[in-house]
């Protein structure tokens, strides 16, 4: 599929791009590349494949969510180098 300098010129006005003449040769030309092997894979026969989200089977990785009991807060605060009525004391950002 050919897809001309201004089409992408139009493209790159509306994402508030500027391209310099090279720029728009080089894309259009890519572009065009792009188009055409989406036409040729436009005529792969996909009748009896099922639509998939990934290439590959993929199970969840996550581990079971137990129960735990809470870290107490003087434990918490035990290696922190400043602590105060039970909160981290850190330095001020501004």
């Amino acid at each position: 599929m050919k897809i001309t300098k201004e089409q992408v010129q139009y493209v790159a006005r509306l994402a508030r791009l500027e391209l310099d003449p090279q720029q728009l040769e080089s894309f259009s030309h890519q572009l065009a590349t792009v188009l055409d092997y989406m036409e040729t894979l436009a005529q792969v026969d996909t009748a009896g494949v099922e639509p998939t989200a990934h290439t590959i089977s993929l199970t969840n990785a996550f581990r079971e969510d137990r129960v735990h009991q809470h870290l107490d807060t003087s434990k918490a605060l035990e290696n922190a180098p400043a602590g105060e009525d039970g909160f981290f004391v850190v330095p001020k950002v501004i």
